[in-house]
């Protein structure tokens, strides 16, 4: 997100950052150079973009003076080392326990978060309706998911894995995907296609169990 904001803007995001209790328009207009017009434009904007938002205001001499915050948007905008940090637990995992038990812990973190999941849909009993709703949950956390229903069967394609670096040195990993899915929709799932072993997609054939 924040390679598409003007330098102006990210700028302002960066005082923000160092500056977690808030800042006002004229202390941004200070640091940044540029008018207090210009800081208003850029702060509406970014505010509309859920990047900041209005915190406290600040007694002064006179009128009150509204801060402005980060939001978790705003925050997240700068660079996380997730995958770098996710890796490290994983190999930790591996030299303790071996690749074969990290795999198993997948799979039963992953019919955990599935039942989970599922519980939160009592309604749905019919499997193509699990499907679809399974594939719109993926499409929220980032998986690019797309649910295929036919009369033979239901399969669900995922154009991002959200996984991607990790999984590809770790294919185990996979094996939390496929248990989500399955305890999910109460269904057998064939992983048919992989991106993590040089597939163009994900793709889950869901059958009975």
């Amino acid at each position: 997100m924040l390679e598409i904001l003007g330098m102006r803007q990210k700028e302002l995001l960066k005082l923000l950052l160092k500056n977690k209790t808030g800042m006002t328009a004229d202390e941004l207009s200070a640091q940044l150079s540029i008018t207090r017009n210009a800081v208003r434009q850029h702060l509406a904007s970014l505010e509309n973009d859920g990047l900041l938002k209005k915190g406290q205001t600040r007694a002064s001499g006179g009128r009150p003076e509204q801060l402005y915050l980060l939001t978790d948007k705003g925050n997240e905008c700068f660079t996380r080392h997730y995958a770098w940090f996710a890796q490290l637990l994983v190999e930790s995992l591996q030299q303790e326990s071996g690749a074969d038990e990290v795999g198993e812990r997948f799979t039963l973190m992953g019919t955990r978060i599935g039942k989970q999941l599922s519980s939160q849909h009592p309604e749905l009993s019919v499997r193509a309706d699990k499907v679809k709703k399974l594939a719109e949950i993926m499409e929220q956390l980032g998986y690019s998911a797309n649910a295929m229903l036919s009369d033979n069967a239901e399969k669900i394609e995922a154009s991002n894995c959200v996984f991607h670096t990790l999984a590809v040195a770790n294919p185990h990993i996979c094996k939390f995907d496929v248990a989500l899915l399955s305890a999910f929709t109460d269904s057998a799932v064939e992983h048919q296609e992989c991106m993590a072993t040089g597939g163009n997609v994900c793709r889950f054939k869901f059958k009975a169990s």
